[in-house]
C-alpha cells in the first residue's frame, strides 16, 4: 500500500508531501484532509491544488533553467 501511495504522490505533482513538509505534518494526513475539504466544499479544494501544482512545477523548471543570475 505505501507503494501506490508513493507512485500516486509522485504523478500527482507532490504538492501534499511539500505542504506536509513545509507544515511538520505527514503527507498522508495533508492528502487526507484535501479529500475530506473536497467533499465537504464540493471540490473547491482541487483548483488550490492544481494551482500549487502549477506553481510548483513552473519554479522547478525556472531553477533548472538558469541557477544564478549570471548564467547565460
Amino acid at each position: 500500500m505505501k507503494r501506490l501511495t508513493d507512485f500516486i504522490e509522485r504523478q500527482s505533482f507532490g504538492v501534499c508531501e511539500a505542504i506536509g513538509k513545509r507544515v511538520g505534518f505527514s503527507s498522508g494526513s495533508v492528502r487526507l484532509s484535501f479529500v475530506y475539504a473536497s467533499f465537504f466544499t464540493f471540490g473547491s479544494p482541487i483548483v488550490l491544488y492544481f494551482a500549487l501544482a502549477f506553481w510548483m512545477n513552473a519554479r522547478r523548471a525556472l531553477r533548472q533553467q538558469r541557477r544564478t543570475v549570471w548564467d547565460l
